[in-house]
């Protein structure tokens, strides 16, 4: 016959002799939450993170909604960059005309501001949701126009 050893103390062993506390003390007396490392979700930034990183790994973090409200930076170009754009276009054939005016929607290519750092020189049809007064008289100046289609 063979005998085994036991791996841990056993809670049996503890209690034999049968005391009134069993060595557990005569307040807590093995029960409040100190044993097991606090009430809920105590620790879990520290002694129980292991635990939590194993079976729980997506406690911490963020959660909920991104607001669709939330104000977000206009995309603008400026005069010099509408040039380049205009250079751009042309040289692949994507460019329309107006009579002697070339014609550039910055809403449907995603720009939400004209800006008027820099010159034109073509003679331009802008149309754009904003636009900035010093872009507006640049491109009249060059002979062109610019269409604001926001009302504010």
């Amino acid at each position: 016959m063979t005998w085994s050893i036991p791996r841990t103390r056993k809670k049996v062993r503890k209690l034999r002799g049968r005391t009134r506390t069993m060595s557990w003390g005569r307040i807590g007396q093995h029960r409040k939450s100190g044993g097991r490392g606090g009430h809920g979700a105590a620790g879990l930034g520290k002694h129980k993170k292991s635990w939590m990183l194993k079976y729980a790994p997506h406690w911490l973090g963020k959660r909920g909604f991104k607001n669709p409200n939330a104000r977000t930076e206009p995309k603008t170009i400026d005069l010099e960059e509408l040039e380049k754009l205009v250079a751009e276009l042309r040289s692949k054939g994507e460019l329309k005309t107006e009579g002697e005016l070339l014609v550039v929607d910055l809403g449907q290519l995603g720009y939400d501001k004209l800006l008027g750092s820099g010159k034109v020189e073509d003679r331009l049809k802008v149309v754009v949701p904003y636009a900035s007064k010093k872009a507006v008289e640049k491109v009249k100046a060059a002979g062109g126009e610019v269409i604001v289609t926001s009302e504010d």
